[in-house]
């Protein structure tokens, strides 16, 4: 293994060891979950919004090193942006993992993860929480529109 596989080996096992943002959320108002039947990963994302800002997001759920690294990294990006700029961040990121393109910059960490796309069946471990991330987005667009 060279350098940079153990640095992404290492951030990917903090992670999965300490995720950040995980737990419940309480003042959330879009709540997703999504599962990987496949490998058994789960997922609950919690997100509290102020219009098209994602005030705050955290995460529970259960499953591989990868897709919980992967909650845990996306849940620290996108806390802050709109959810323009968190779905734009997503495409950026499954195109790395799907197409294997070369990690875009703003994706800081998750360039990590940028190997899996040679690994097809942990793919959909990869997208959990970002395909979970854009059903809140399409709930929370639901949401404000029947306001």
């Amino acid at each position: 293994m060279n350098l940079l596989e153990d640095l992404y080996k290492d951030i990917i096992l903090r992670h999965y060891k300490s995720p950040h943002n995980y737990g419940p959320l309480e003042s959330a108002n879009v709540r997703v979950v999504g599962d990987n039947p496949s490998c058994g990963d789960q997922i609950e994302l919690q997100v509290e919004t102020d219009g098209e800002q994602i005030a705050d997001v955290r995460f529970r759920g259960q499953g591989c090193a990868i897709s919980q690294a992967s909650a845990s990294l996306m849940t620290d990006l996108v806390k802050g942006k709109t959810w323009a700029e968190a779905l734009e961040l997503e495409r950026k990121f499954k195109s790395m993992i799907l197409d294997g393109a070369p990690p875009a910059p703003e994706l800081g960490d998750l360039a990590a993860l940028s190997g899996v796309h040679k690994l097809a069946a942990r793919v959909k471990c990869a997208t959990l929480a970002w395909n979970a991330l854009e059903q809140a987005a399409q709930e929370a667009r639901t949401k404000a529109q029947g306001t």
